[in-house]
């Protein structure tokens, strides 16, 4: 019995806080988890700018309202839920997820949430669980499930590494330097042959 999980931004639809630095012109938000293994410390780093910005979840939920998913990203989504069960695990937020997940036809996404004042202020942020991507894989894996895990960044090693196959997907040069031997993909049609053979 199989369960995919797969990391929703870099991997399903373009990175949140890259097109939200676009969108206000503040370079410093464009840091994501390619750059930054610590995410507590960037999550951090990233309020302290809205802070001083005058920024808050309204101004983001605009900006995610104009995102679509990848070009092929839904497609190949469907198919592999046409094959097996498939969750995002993802860093991201509830209160960021659900406009990405009605345009990618409504998946299982695991994901944290966000603590915002009345005013609109995102005051912080709340884990799901610690090293969350790794800790669900492992507790699936409790439960009798195999795991195919794909990701782009440091925050999905934990998955990729403890899944029974992990692959990285669109990451960059430095992840693929330091994990040769994690098979890695470009294309949505490269990952779907490995995960179909991995199934």
């Amino acid at each position: 019995m199989n369960i995919v999980c797969l990391d929703l931004e870099g991997v399903l639809v373009p990175e949140i806080w890259i097109a939200f630095s676009e969108a206000t012109g503040i370079p410093e938000l464009k840091k994501t988890t390619r750059d930054e293994p610590d995410y507590d410390k960037l999550m951090n780093y990233r309020l302290a700018i809205l802070k001083e910005h005058g920024l808050g979840l309204k101004e983001i939920q605009d900006v995610i309202s104009t995102i679509d998913p990848m070009p092929g990203a839904k497609e190949f989504l469907d198919e592999l839920r046409s094959l097996t069960q498939v969750i995002i695990l993802s860093d991201t937020f509830t209160q960021f997820a659900a406009p990405l997940m009605k345009k990618l036809g409504w998946p299982t996404i695991f994901c944290n949430s966000l603590e915002v004042a009345d005013d609109g202020e995102v005051t912080g942020f709340k884990m799901r669980c610690e090293k969350s991507k790794y800790t669900t894989v492992k507790a699936l894996e409790s439960i009798g499930y195999d795991i195919i895990a794909s990701g782009d960044s440091y925050n999905d090693l934990g998955m990729i590494l403890e899944a029974k196959h992990g692959f990285l997907f669109k990451s960059t040069d430095k992840i693929k330097a330091d994990y040769p031997d994690l098979p890695a993909f470009e294309t949505y049609d490269e990952l779907l042959t490995a995960i179909k053979r991995a199934l």
